[in-house]
């Protein structure tokens, strides 16, 4: 059988095991409808909206309800295949037990110890949502927000949207009034690119990420362990037994941390007796990116619109290499370990245990509570600003 007639045979499998979806003839891509995410939450209006750029016909589709990725149709070696874990309708999203599939979170994504941190002498008390803690913002963080979208065309012709939101002083417990926008653009080149802009009217602190779950073999029922991970960094932020970051950063060099070197995430992943990685189960733990440092190798040298390489995940079976730049100085690899297979996803896809890999560009957690780490402070009159890239290719 020819590839070409491979191709159509699985483009009309999916097809049949998605009756909510609607098929773009050809591609074996299947659209969610606009009607799925169709709803008012807390008095703002829900919406779908498509992306597709004008060279290979790569596919987005977001929401703004948590500015959040929902599909993502990238070329591989058989056909376009998803490579973004989620579900098919808004009503999936309010009623998942995991929240934080493909959102953007904040105000501070990850962890901040006992949701509390001092600034310009006065302390402020976070709510906690984990362990005492408060995790991607709280319970009621950007993640749970309907942001105002915008849907256009930039100025060099790549289709876009713009998601918009108002973060009033004290929401959260974070002081000031925040008002942030994030911008998804697709670039011919097979390019996601994720720009973040943010001002304040009282000094803050900020860590928006994407907390989207990737798994390049365009499938949930499979494990992300046999994608191939390389992470430009030679060091990492130890933490405690809750996840929070001691403020000591690690060599990666002759343990399970180190990707520096392309390997399966699931080659180490259970190594025995090696701390870290039993405090979280499993990889979730933030790299300190070599940029950080200022510290270049042939591998990060690479600058792509003044972002850096910051990772590369590649997956045989399907072809597909990710590759990651950004110009923030951390990047937190969540391997899925928390995932427990019993929800079901889009195309009635179960989502297994290491299902889904989360490569989020970030400051460092906890950084407010750390004068080592880079800092996370925005005042009047300054504009926040994140650059990221996820790129596709097939190998």
């Amino acid at each position: 059988m020819t590839r070409n007639l491979i191709k159509a045979a699985a483009a009309a499998v999916l097809a049949l095991s998605c009756a909510a979806c609607t098929e773009n003839k050809g591609t074996g891509i299947e659209l969610l409808p606009e009607e799925a995410f169709a709803k008012t939450v807390d008095g703002k209006n829900v919406a779908i909206y498509t992306l597709t750029n004008s060279t290979t016909g790569m596919t987005a589709q977001l929401t703004n309800y948590g500015a959040r990725l929902v599909q993502l149709w990238v070329p591989s070696t058989d056909g376009f295949k998803d490579v973004v874990w989620g579900y098919d309708s808004i009503d999936a999203y309010l009623n998942a037990g995991d929240k934080y599939s493909g959102p953007v979170v904040g105000r501070y994504g990850n962890r901040i110890k006992d949701g509390k941190f001092t600034l310009d002498g006065k302390e402020y008390q976070l709510t906690v949502n984990e362990n005492g803690n408060q995790l991607h913002g709280g319970a009621g963080g950007f993640s749970t927000k309907v942001w105002d979208a915008e849907q256009f065309t930039d100025a060099d012709g790549n289709p876009a949207v713009k998601m918009t939101l108002v973060s009033e002083d004290g929401e959260e417990g974070y002081p000031g009034k925040l008002t942030i926008s994030v911008t998804y653009t697709l670039k011919p080149a097979n390019e996601l690119v994720i720009d973040y802009t943010a001002t304040t009217d009282a000094p803050t602190v900020l860590n928006p990420t994407s907390h989207v779950y990737y798994n390049l073999h365009g499938t949930s029922s499979k494990s992300t362990d046999s994608h191939l991970m390389t992470i430009y960094a030679d060091s990492f932020t130890l933490t405690d037994s809750e996840l929070i970051p001691t403020g000591e950063i690690a060599p990666v060099e002759g343990t399970p941390m180190d990707f520096r070197t392309a390997t399966a995430i699931g080659a180490r992943i259970d190594t025995p007796d090696y701390e870290p990685l039993a405090i979280g189960k499993g990889y979730d733990h933030n790299w300190v990116l070599n940029k950080h440092f200022l510290v270049q190798s042939k591998q990060n040298d690479a600058l792509k619109d003044g972002a850096y390489m910051a990772a590369q995940v590649y997956e045989p079976s399907t072809g597909i290499v990710m590759t990651v730049y950004t110009d923030q100085p951390g990047l937190q690899f969540y391997a899925g370990q928390g995932m427990d297979g019993k929800e079901i996803g889009k195309r009635g896809e179960i989502h297994n245990v290491r299902s889904g890999i989360a490569l989020e560009a970030q400051n460092f957690p906890d950084a407010p509570n750390h004068e080592n780490f880079p800092s996370s402070v925005l005042r009047p009159g300054e504009t926040y600003t994140q650059h990221t890239i996820y790129t596709f290719a097939v190998k």
